[in-house]
């Protein structure tokens, strides 16, 4: 039997972008557009309300905390007297709204966006229907510098989500490894980090749906309108939490020995995956899961983003996200 975590914090919009800083957990609620520090005890408190709904989080070296306006197509930086600056305009880069973000140790920052109107979309359809020929948009990761001035364009890539920095261990001859979702691919891919701090060609590092499942889903013909039609039926919640596979990965999060841990936004679980798609651990959630970190006082604490939409306008009113938490084995 799988492991489970525990609810520890309820009733929010659509958690997501939790980091460990400052001795506290940080976390955005995307459906109301609040940023919000909770040191592991008592209540949390909301820091900050971001105009265009708050997205991904990241501090740069001085200690000035960046926040991404979705709906704004740019990264704010909060200043010192608490105000917001423009830090990075992502307007004539985003086809969507403006999604995860990775400030690293020198204060770059690196910005992914959805690529298209993904919400609008599923309204209208199943998820399934996005593969039908030419499939979903593709969208470039972008990399700013610690003074917010464009550096440079990733390769396209399939809605670009979670990302973090490999450890030392998997860097390549040209530097670092950025980690990187490609939630609508389901899949991780790795980036090399090249000097100046743009990104170098994409390489597979895990794949998280069968290939054949994959090629079916994409087929233009009619074993491709069968394969979508009937993921769409699979769909359904009830259906898809006795499921395992695919695994649509939303955030993900540094595991041990050169893994990742895995937000699966198909149903409620963290995956902890390892190079090539290996499955190592499954932890249990109660609800779709957007968002996964290990941190914590002791650094032993999976948490995980839980909630039963990932749409901000339904979000906003069943206010029933949550924030789970499981004590990882030593």
């Amino acid at each position: 039997m799988r492991p489970k975590a525990t609810v520890v914090l309820d009733g929010y919009g659509v958690l997501e972008s939790l980091r460990w800083h400052d001795h506290a957990l940080w976390f955005c609620d995307l459906a109301h557009g609040t940023v919000h520090r909770w040191d592991t005890v008592g209540e949390p408190e909301t820091v900050l309300e971001v105009p265009g709904r708050a997205g991904g989080l990241g501090w740069l070296p001085d200690g000035r905390m960046l926040v991404v306006s979705m709906d704004g197509h740019c990264v704010y930086r909060q200043e010192r007297d608490g105000s917001l600056v423009v830090h990075a305009d992502l307007q004539g880069i985003a086809g969507g709204p403006v999604n995860d973000m990775l400030v690293d140790r020198q204060g770059r920052a690196y910005v992914g966006n959805f690529g298209f109107d993904y919400h609008g979309f599923i309204r209208r359809q199943p998820n399934s229907m996005l593969y039908a020929p030419p499939g979903p948009p593709s969208t470039p990761l972008a990399c700013f510098s610690p003074e917010g001035e464009l550096l440079g364009l990733s390769e396209p890539l399939m809605f670009p989500n979670g990302l973090f920095l490999l450890d030392e261990g998997q860097a390549t001859d040209d530097g670092p490894v950025l980690l990187v979702a490609e939630t609508l691919a389901m899949r991780l891919t790795a980036l090399p980090v090249l000097p100046d701090g743009r990104l170098g060609p994409p390489r597979p590092w895990a794949p998280l749906i069968p290939s054949a499942l994959w090629k079916s889903l994409n087929h233009p013909g009619l074993l491709g309108r069968i394969t979508r039609r009937v993921s769409a039926l699979l769909d359904h919640p009830a259906i898809a939490e006795r499921s395992a596979s695919p695994i649509a990965p939303d955030g993900i999060a540094p595991g041990r020995d050169g893994t990742a841990w895995v937000a699966n936004a198909l149903r409620g679980e963290c995956v902890r995956v390892g190079p090539g798609g290996r499955i190592l651990d499954r932890v249990a959630t109660s609800r779709r899961t957007l968002c996964c970190l290990v941190a914590g006082p002791d650094g032993n604490t999976l948490y995980a983003a839980t909630t039963p939409t990932d749409d901000p306008e339904r979000g906003a009113e069943l206010n029933g996200a949550r924030l789970e938490a499981y004590v990882l084995p030593s």
